[in-house]
């Protein structure tokens, strides 16, 4: 009697997803498949994502930098906020511990600067900051 092996399920090493093309679009990419600088229209697809993504090195990782938990107390400056505003990047608090939001930062501030505060533990702001950032707090 033959042994039977179960065969381990592999994670997939990518994902698929579906995208919508313009005709015109698509036909251009047909023609550089068809004048062989892709292979296929994944290929020329995968190719233009990560030529975005290279280009966009630098923010990427200092999003990826911005958005690593932290852990302990954590406090949020008038002067820090006012830097990341005036750089025109937005905020994704994320704690475990306590983080606090200093008392003279404005709802105004807040609003502009914070994307979203993930808090495992406790947040300390003023109840005027607080309500401003209601929608964003996890």
């Amino acid at each position: 009697m033959p042994t039977m092996r179960q065969l381990r399920e592999r994670t997939p090493e990518s994902e698929k997803i579906t995208l919508n093309l313009g005709f015109v679009d698509l036909g251009r990419i047909d023609l550089l498949v068809q004048e062989g600088f892709y292979s296929n229209r994944s290929d020329f697809i995968r190719t233009a994502i990560r030529n975005q993504l290279d280009s966009h090195g630098e923010v990427v990782t200092r999003s990826i930098q911005r958005n690593t938990m932290e852990l302990g107390l954590r406090d949020y400056s008038r002067a820090e906020l006012e830097a990341l505003r005036d750089a025109g990047e937005v905020l994704h608090v994320k704690v475990v511990g306590l983080a606090r939001i200093a008392a003279d930062v404005t709802p105004e501030l807040a609003t502009a600067v914070i994307g979203s505060i993930t808090v495992l533990g406790a947040l300390q702001a003023g109840a005027d900051v607080r309500r401003a950032l209601a929608d964003r707090i996890h």
